[in-house]
C-alpha cells in the first residue's frame, strides 16, 4: 500500500492561545533583520484558497503527489488537464496587501530575506526582491527525463493547440493551481512530451511526497543563520519544509513570531502568534513602523 505524505496536523498538546497584540512583530522588524517564511494563508486575500484554513483544499481536494504523477499515465492527465484551466486563475490573482506589506518592509532594509511556500509568484509580482521560493513556481516547466527547463507559458500554448475546445468550468481552484474537474469534463485531454527528448513534463513545483533540492535547503538554512528573527505569515507549518527552519531558528535562540489565525504545529517554538488577518495586521504594522504600503 502506497504511503500518502502528512497533509493535515492535529494539536496533541496545549498551545498558548492567539493573540491580536501587534506590538512583538513591530518590534521585531523595527529592530531589522527579519527573515519572512510565508505560506497559501498570504494569497487567500488574493482569490487562492488556502489548504488548511477554514475552508482550505485539503477538506475536498487531495493534492497530486510526486509518486502518482510520475507512475500514473491518468493521473498525470487529470493534473495537467486541470493545472491547465488552473493556471489561467492564477495568472489573473493579483498581490494584495500581505504581499505589498511584505514588499515595502524589504525597500525599507527591515528585511534579511523572503522564503516562501507558495507557488503564485505573488511576492515578486509585489515588488520584493530576492524571494527564495522553496516549492518552486508554476511559471516554469521541467523535463524530468532531460531536465530541461522551459517557460510554462510556452506549454500553455502548446496545450491549447493540441486540445481545442476545453473550456470546462472548474467548481474551485486549489492552491497548487489545480482546478476541481471530474473526470468527465477531464476526458481525452492531450499531454505533451518535452521538446528537446520527448520525457516527461512537470512543473517545476515540489509535489507532495517529494524532497526540496537540497542546495535550496541549505541556502535556507544559511539566511535563517544569518537572521535575527523569524516572521512566519499564513502557514500552518504542517509540513516538514517549513517547519524544519522554525525549529532551527527557536533552536539558536532567536524569536520566532507567527501571524496566522489559526494554530500552527509551530506554535511552541514562537514568542507569539498574532490570530489576526494577513492583510490587515501588515498594513497596521507598516503603519506604525511609518513604511508606507502603495
Amino acid at each position: 500500500m502506497r504511503m500518502r505524505p502528512t497533509l493535515s496536523w492535529t494539536p496533541t498538546e496545549d498551545l498558548p492561545p492567539g493573540t491580536t497584540d501587534l506590538e512583538p512583530v513591530v518590534a521585531a522588524l523595527d529592530a531589522g533583520g527579519v527573515l519572512v517564511l510565508s505560506g497559501a494563508g498570504i494569497s487567500t486575500e488574493s482569490g487562492i484558497p488556502d489548504y488548511r484554513g477554514e475552508g482550505g483544499s485539503l477538506s475536498r481536494h487531495t493534492p497530486m503527489t510526486y509518486q502518482e504523477f510520475t507512475t500514473d499515465a491518468q493521473a498525470r492527465r487529470r493534473y495537467w488537464a486541470r493545472s491547465h484551466l488552473g493556471l489561467r486563475t492564477f495568472r489573473r490573482a493579483r498581490p494584495n496587501a500581505g504581499h505589498l506589506a511584505v514588499a515595502a518592509f524589504g525597500h525599507h532594509g527591515l528585511l534579511s530575506g523572503v522564503i516562501t511556500q507558495n507557488v503564485d509568484g505573488l511576492h515578486g509580482a509585489a515588488g520584493s526582491d530576492g524571494v527564495v521560493e522553496l516549492h518552486g513556481s508554476l511559471d516554469r516547466v521541467v523535463c524530468l527525463s532531460c531536465g530541461a527547463f522551459s517557460p510554462r507559458g510556452d506549454l500553455a500554448r502548446r496545450l491549447e493547440k493540441a486540445n481545442p475546445g476545453f473550456e470546462p468550468r472548474a467548481a474551485r481552484i486549489n492552491p497548487d493551481g489545480d482546478a476541481d474537474l471530474s473526470d468527465e469534463q477531464v476526458g481525452d485531454f492531450r499531454v505533451l512530451p518535452c521538446t528537446v527528448c520527448g520525457g516527461l513534463l512537470k512543473p517545476d513545483v515540489v509535489f507532495f511526497g517529494e524532497a526540496v533540492p537540497p542546495r535550496r535547503v541549505e541556502h535556507c538554512r544559511e539566511l535563517v543563520h544569518q537572521a535575527a528573527s523569524l516572521l512566519v505569515l499564513g502557514s500552518s507549518l504542517t509540513v516538514m519544509s517549513g517547519l524544519r527552519f522554525v525549529r532551527q531558528a527557536a533552536q539558536a535562540g532567536k524569536p520566532v513570531l507567527i501571524v496566522n489565525q489559526d494554530p500552527t504545529r509551530g506554535d511552541r517554538h514562537a514568542l507569539t502568534r498574532v490570530a489576526l488577518p494577513l492583510g490587515a495586521a501588515l498594513t497596521a504594522a507598516a503603519a506604525r513602523l511609518d513604511v508606507p504600503v502603495r
